[in-house]
């Protein structure tokens, strides 16, 4: 039967592959006290997603520094930080703390789940809490658990646009 193989095709296409997601009991997230509902119109909704990221952003040498030992943490057996992206988990245009080890992974940069679409959620999410359409905590939450449900549910289908 020809159909049980393209299921289980279709199926592993659709699923993410160790390292798409973080591991929480080594990157549970966490948020920057600063930035809470009541303030949004001053703090990340005051400025674009990338000004306030910018600003926010600690120095690479920070993120560098904690590159090799979280790369390790992780068990890549790919050590060479630059195919990472040392990433927020909750990310600084939503109140991701931008210093706390426990918010920072090393994010794989090539595969379907790379970088470059969580950043795009990033950027949606931003613009939809901002908007009123949903709440920091909210936004916050899902895309700490499971940023690619969060892509899928906000984005949709990553196949159908790069």
């Amino acid at each position: 039967m020809k159909i049980a193989p393209i299921l289980a095709l279709a199926l592993f296409a659709s699923t993410a592959r160790a390292g798409d997601l973080p591991d929480l009991n080594i990157t549970p997230g966490s948020t920057d006290p600063e930035v809470t509902e009541a303030n949004l119109k001053e703090s990340i909704c005051k400025v674009t997603h990338f000004t306030w990221t910018e600003g926010h952003m600690p120095p690479a040498s920070f993120l560098d520094s904690i590159a090799r030992e979280e790369i390790k943490q992780y068990g890549y057996t790919d050590e060479n930080a630059k195919h990472y992206q040392m990433d927020h988990l909750i990310p600084l245009s939503l109140g991701g703390n931008p210093t706390d080890p426990k918010n920072i992974w090393p994010q794989v940069l090539v595969t379907k789940w790379s970088a470059r679409r969580k950043d795009f959620l990033e950027q949606t999410l931003h613009d939809k809490v901002c908007k009123g359409e949903v709440g920091l905590k909210a936004a916050q939450e899902e895309i700490r658990t499971n940023w690619i449900e969060a892509y899928k549910k906000y984005i949709g289908d990553p196949d159908k646009h790069s």
